[in-house]
Parts: C-alpha cells; structure tokens; sequence
C-alpha cells in the first residue's frame, strides 16, 4: 500500500524586508512520508530554523503552500497542530513552573487530562521522573532538553519536528534517544523532520536527508546515496620513517594531505589506493598501522558547506 504524504511543502519561500529583500528560504519543495524519518541538514545560515518555523505557522511564509495531512496550512492551523508537535534544544519553558506544571498546561492545549499517566513513562524513559515537581530553573540544559522531548510525544503526534534534539546531550543520551525515535516510528507509524550537526546520527535514523545551502534544497537523496558520491577515501598512515618522502610522492601525484605529528591522513579515491601503498613500499617508507576510512555522510555535509556560493 502507497504510504500517504503527512506533510507537503511546494516552493515555500520567506524573504525579509522590501527595500534590501534577503530571502531565507528561496522555493523549496518536499513531502515527508507516513512513517518517514527525513533529516533536514544544512549549514549555518541554511534556512533550517526558517523552515522549521513557518511549518509550525510561528512564522508566516512568503510564498508557497503547506499541506498536512492534505488539509492547508495555516488554514487549519489549529486542527492540524493537534496532530503536530516539536522539540528544540533552543526553545525554553516557563521557569518558575514545575515539570509537571509546563506538561499539564501544554496537555490541557491538547485536551488531555490524564497527564500523569501520559507523561511519567516518558519521564522515566529520559532519566527525568525525579525532577517531575521541581521548577525547569533548577534543571540542567541537558534536563531540559529531554523535557522538551517528553513534551513532543506524550500527546501521540502524528508529525514531529525535531530541531537540534540532541545538541547537549551527553552521547549515551543521545544513543537513547535516537533508539526512542525508532522505536516510536516503529510503534505508531509516525513522521519525523530531523535537524542535526551530528551526521551519525542522521545517518543511522534518517531514511532520507534533504541539504539546504543558502535557502535552496541542493541534495536529497539517501545518507549513503550522499556519503557514496564523495570520491574520497581517507587513508590514515602512522610513520615510523619516511614521513618527508612520503609527502613528496604525495605532491608529485596531487594527493591532498593533513599531518599530525608522526600520523598522515590521505584523501584519494578508492581505486588509487593499492597503487598508492605500492608506492610507498617501493620508497622504503616503513608505518606501523594503516586504515582505510569510507566516505561519511560528515565528508558530505563539509564539502557541501566548503563550496563557494
């Protein structure tokens, strides 16, 4: 059966100020899947946030339309964002409320009632339960960040956006969290927007990722469709003696290179690499250990933010 978009977006654009016009998000299209967990990635600067914002109507859109569920948005922006919720490690909670307070007011949005019994697995599940009847401005940024989390699924969305959710997050947290994610896509079929800098982290949750360069959709396409068109190899080399020579053959051949005491990192496509080692023994130049990295999906994000406008 053909999974129905929960979320589409055509050629969505924001643009600020008239005499001087910057735009921020330059016509962007994409459509995030029943059950699909779709990174969102960019560059500082990209149109992440942007984005984000005017998909919860905190910020209206220049151009463009938005459709959840089928259905307008901002149009049905109330009945729709009862089946829409968001976590960011930069939003922030009133701080003289407790724990329990700031989710029983945000239930009470949602028509829930039983706030306990909705929340204090979620609680737990995040390390957190101890801190249900204490004010948000006795917990740590790290406390808050699972709070937010607890906030997003504990009224069974639909869509979640998740902006940066693990940014300060210790990374066994992180680890937990992304599981949960998993999990619950797994449990309720739900769709998840996924921001983050952590690439392994994209790349081990994210079915599909979209790049934002300057407002604009450059890539989308699988993590490792993205990771797989970096050409690049890394070939990491500890030198015992030869290090001068070594450098040499790799100028002569127009191997780029990065030195780190007596370690050489290398960076030359796969099928290059036996030749390369050839080389180097043919040069008597001796190393105690050799690896071999394939492109990541982090190589991509920094060659992506590295070319020019």
């Amino acid at each position: 059966m053909k999974k129905q978009n929960y979320l589409s977006v055509q050629n969505l654009t924001k643009i600020y100020g008239k005499k001087k016009p910057f735009v921020a998000v330059d016509e962007i299209s994409f459509d995030l899947k029943e059950g699909e967990i779709l990174g969102l990635l960019g560059p500082n600067g990209s149109g992440k946030t942007t984005t984000i914002q005017m998909l919860l109507g905190t910020l209206s859109h220049t151009s463009g339309t938005i459709l959840y569920f089928g259905k307008e948005f901002p149009r049905y922006r109330s009945e729709v964002l009862q089946s829409v919720s968001f976590a960011s490690t930069y939003t922030s909670l009133p701080y003289i409320l407790t724990v329990r307070e700031n989710l029983k007011c945000f239930g009470l949005y949602y028509g829930i009632r039983d706030i306990d019994t909705k929340t204090d697995p979620l609680l737990e599940r995040f390390g957190i339960l101890d801190k249900k009847y204490s004010p948000i401005s006795s917990l740590s940024a790290g406390q808050i960040t699972r709070l937010m989390l607890v906030k997003a699924f504990f009224t069974n969305p639909k869509v979640v956006l998740l902006d940066e959710p693990t940014a300060s997050l210790d990374p066994d947290m992180s680890a937990e969290v992304c599981t949960f994610l998993l999990e619950e896509r797994k449990r309720t079929g739900l769709s998840i927007l996924f921001t983050s800098h952590k690439m392994e982290e994209v790349s081990e949750i994210c079915d599909r990722v979209i790049f934002l360069k300057n407002g604009k959709i450059v890539a989308d396409d699988l993590p490792k469709n993205l990771a797989r068109s970096i050409s690049s190899y890394q070939l990491r080399l500890t030198i015992v003696d030869g290090m001068k020579r070594l450098i040499a053959l790799a100028e002569k051949q127009n191997i780029t290179y990065k030195v780190d005491n007596r370690v050489i990192a290398l960076f030359l496509d796969e099928k290059e690499i036996p030749n390369f080692l050839h080389a180097i023994m043919q040069q008597n130049i001796a190393y105690t250990s050799v690896q071999i990295k394939e492109p990541s999906l982090d190589d991509y994000f920094i060659k992506l933010a590295e070319k020019k406008k």
